[in-house]
């Protein structure tokens, strides 16, 4: 029975055998000593994403006295959900995707992940519930993760990709206009349009073979 670690881009954790391409966790342990969830959802605002390879270190997932490792399908996964890069072992990442949020927001510096984190957290949530947005369609950056008839969708191009667990798993055009239920919150937005690049799951490149 997989362990309920792998968050979709509406930010909820589920069980599901897919480990995807990164893991992160949201500042602390949400689990007990049977490896189980507990109610709440989050042990502080850091919320970040981690590559799943650094240093070699190697861990036993839901340490009795450690944070609760949660598992990504991609980067842009990650971000519909919440999870900013992490500065340790995702550094050079993270120093681009401040950059970017100094740049989108016309400060002089960029700020110190605290700080982002709490906007991250006014932005992601409503209460305990899952914040979204309205957007045109047509503005979204690559990456930017919607909601259409209860499914998430990833922005690439001139496509959207149906997300699931395991990759991508259908490719339909993106449309000219319309307003959307955007997932991605809203400083990820700005950092996404100025230019910081989400890493996409394979399956993105080829969703029908994906799907097979």
């Amino acid at each position: 029975m997989p362990l309920q670690n792998r968050v979709n881009p509406f930010g909820d954790i589920a069980a599901d055998p897919a480990r995807g391409m990164f893991m992160g966790n949201r500042g602390g342990r949400i689990h007990n000593a049977d490896k189980r969830l507990q109610n709440r959802r989050w042990a502080s605002r850091a919320w970040i994403c981690c590559v799943l390879e650094f240093k070699n270190w190697h861990r036993e997932v839901m340490q009795p006295n450690s944070y609760t490792e949660l598992f990504f399908l991609d980067e842009a996964t990650a971000l519909a959900a919440g999870h900013r890069p992490c500065f340790e072992c995702q550094r050079t990442r993270a120093l681009e995707f401040f950059a970017c949020h100094a740049k989108a927001n016309e400060l002089p510096e960029r700020i110190f992940a605290p700080e982002f984190d709490v906007l991250a957290q006014a932005a992601r949530l409503n209460g305990r519930a899952k914040r979204t947005c309205r957007h045109e369609i047509a503005t979204l950056s690559d990456g930017v993760m919607i909601t259409q008839n209860g499914a998430a969708w990833a922005v690439r191009g001139a496509d959207l990709l149906a997300w699931s667990y395991d990759g991508y798993i259908e490719k339909k055009p993106r449309p000219a206009s319309g307003e959307v239920e955007v997932l991605t919150p809203a400083p990820f937005l700005d950092i996404l349009a100025t230019g910081y690049t989400p890493v996409f799951h394979p399956s993105a490149d080829n969703p029908s073979a994906h799907s097979t």
